[in-house]
């Protein structure tokens, strides 16, 4: 008895030491967890979801809840890695009772100025996001209702929830917290923005100069589909990976023929950290990716006229690569706020 009396006091400590915290904390300015570079737009947040540091807070603990998968097994670090740009570094992530998902999972780096989101784009907004890999039978295999009731018993998550939001733990807090944590993921301090923002020479070699001009010139067109400050202008394109597709792209969405093995163009930001590459995961390197694209890929009725052999010399390989690397943004990767 002396020992569980222990253990329920100790529980005590701990919730008054985080409201202690979580006070201490809610008087932080907004820019300690939320860091825009001055060359990035404003992260927009939705009027019924607006940014606190106790939202926050509690959107980072659900990140990290296992108890969000159907057996307790993962949660969504589990594939979405701090490290690695929040991605995995296995072609298909593990998912609850021991599944296997079906589409290599992407970064979440800069998630916050997504359109939309899945690589279909069928889903408009960050918050209806957090809903998928929930109920997905290859992921969390969960519901977000059975989600909700389970936690209901944990005195921590209901102070944390009526804090933040002002009512009990539910599937409204739980989508409206992750997705809060989400958003502050910008990464925007590689040795490129160093040097194209801050204007410092020193952070670019003369490889990855080479590089930088390669990769914007009219030889390669990679800028036409990897533009603007996150590398992507968030089009649907084949890229022709395959003749025949297994995946039906945004085709899944639509049902149109038209849309058949189209994916989204993804963020080259951090791509050094995010192997393996593609909606299927199958180039593990840089240098494999740069050898599908010198080859013009293969032939596929949607295949993007933008595709087309680029032969590139082996100097001009190593370049655009290390260009590509220098697009990683460490600090960002090893960031004390990502840590559980």
């Amino acid at each position: 008895m002396k020992y569980f009396t222990a253990f329920i006091m100790l529980l005590g400590l701990f919730a008054c030491n985080w409201q202690k915290d979580s006070q201490r904390s809610n008087e932080y300015q907004v820019s300690d967890l939320l860091k825009v570079p001055p060359s990035f737009p404003k992260v927009e947040f939705p009027k019924d979801n607006q940014f606190s540091t106790l939202r926050w807070e509690l959107g980072k603990k659900l990140f990290y809840e296992k108890r969000l998968s159907i057996d307790n097994s993962i949660s969504c670090a589990s594939c979405h890695k701090p490290s690695l740009a929040f991605s995995d570094s296995i072609a298909f992530s593990r998912g609850a009772q021991d599944s296997i998902g079906i589409r290599n999972a992407p970064s979440l780096a800069n998630v916050a100025y997504h359109p939309y989101f899945m690589r279909e784009g069928g889903v408009p907004t960050l918050e209806m996001q957090v809903l998928v890999p929930i109920q997905e039978k290859n992921e969390f295999h969960h519901n977000i209702v059975n989600i909700a009731d389970s936690l209901k018993g944990d005195s921590l998550y209901q102070q944390m929830s009526r804090q933040a939001y002002g009512r009990n733990l539910d599937p409204f807090v739980i989508t409206r917290a992750i997705s809060t944590f989400e958003r502050t993921f910008i990464s925007g301090n590689s040795p490129y923005d160093q040097y194209s923002s801050k204007k410092d020479s020193s952070a670019f070699l003369e490889i990855e100069k080479k590089g930088m001009e390669l990769f914007f010139s009219s030889k390669t067109n990679c800028a036409n589909c990897h533009s603007g400050f996150n590398f992507t202008d968030y089009s649907f394109k084949n890229n022709g990976l395959d003749s025949s597709y297994k995946d039906l792209g945004k085709m899944k969405l639509t049902g149109k023929e038209e849309d058949r093995a189209l994916f989204k163009v993804p963020s080259l930001r951090n791509v050094e950290l995010t192997a393996p590459y593609m909606h299927d995961g199958r180039f593990n390197s840089l240098d494999e990716v740069i050898d599908h694209y010198n080859r013009g890929g293969v032939a596929h009725p949607h295949r993007s006229e933008k595709i087309q052999p680029l032969n590139l010399k082996e100097e001009e390989r190593k370049a655009l690569i290390a260009f590509l690397e220098s697009l990683t943004d460490r600090d960002f990767a090893n960031d004390d706020r990502w840590k559980n």
